[in-house]
């Protein structure tokens, strides 16, 4: 059995929406809604726990969010529940993992991004399974494809002294066969996921993804080859694009 963290606590700023980016709509439902319905239909899920913003909660009825009644529910009980995030993604993350209760050091735990709407049953299972084959972590990621370069300077840096152009400079090429765009789910065996978040919050709150606090610990991190249109929704873009994708999966006739 398994646990997973719903990590749906940020803000709609770049969707320009005026709710948080959890709840800003999407084909009808909420966007969180999209990944619910996969996680929930996952057997071995024993617990799911959606960190939400401050003053959010799940619906008491979750047809409300388009999903089936007793969806909330388990065999023993309340299955899918939610908890105020913190202020930063990993701060979210280790309230979701307390609020998922204790269980034995090698349950697995999954942790998924509420804004990545596409994720699959088979994506759920397959980052499972790298974590019950002996892992520390499995965690789906889409092999790279365009070339990549890097520049001389960070994103948004000034210009150097004396450059006309006023464009970002070059440094070099990198060699884009070992490169992996990462996405969720990511799967942690319990005992790496808590040691990994039993750090100070200003150092968490630094962490790009869960992964590589467990990667900084020396944990034994495997990739899940994902597809690439298990799409982030940042700004409108992407809220587009996801409804058209969605859309195209459902089957003819169903609203």
């Amino acid at each position: 059995m398994a646990v997973a963290v719903v990590v749906a606590g940020g803000a709609g700023t770049r969707l320009g929406h005026h709710l948080p980016k959890a709840l800003v709509p999407l084909l009808g439902r909420p966007l969180v809604a999209w990944s619910l319905e996969v996680l929930v239909s996952v057997a071995p899920l024993r617990r799911i726990v959606v960190v939400l913003p401050a003053g959010e909660g799940l619906p008491d009825d979750p047809a409300d969010w388009g999903l089936p009644a007793g969806a909330w529910d388990g065999p023993d009980g309340r299955r899918v529940t939610s908890v105020p995030g913190g202020a930063e993604r990993s701060h979210s993350v280790r309230a979701g993992l307390r609020a998922a209760g204790d269980g034995p050091p090698q349950e697995p735990v999954l942790v998924h991004d509420g804004a990545r709407p596409l994720v699959t049953a088979q994506l759920v299972r397959d980052c499972l399974l790298g974590v019950a084959s002996g892992a520390d972590a499995a965690i789906a990621a889409a092999a790279m494809t365009d070339t990549v370069k890097e520049s001389r300077a960070p994103h948004g840096a000034a210009p150097e002294p004396g450059d006309a152009v006023g464009l970002p400079r070059v440094g070099r090429t990198i060699d884009r066969s070992r490169l992996w765009a990462i996405q969720t789910p990511q799967v942690f065996r319990r005992d790496a996921l808590a040691a990994a978040m039993d750090r100070p919050d200003a150092e968490l709150a630094t962490a790009t993804d869960d992964a590589s606090l467990v990667e900084a610990a020396g944990g034994d991190v495997r990739l899940v080859p994902a597809p690439r249109h298990n799409l982030k929704v940042t700004v409108p873009e992407d809220l587009h694009l996801a409804g058209l994708l969605l859309a195209a999966q459902r089957p003819p006739g169903v609203a």
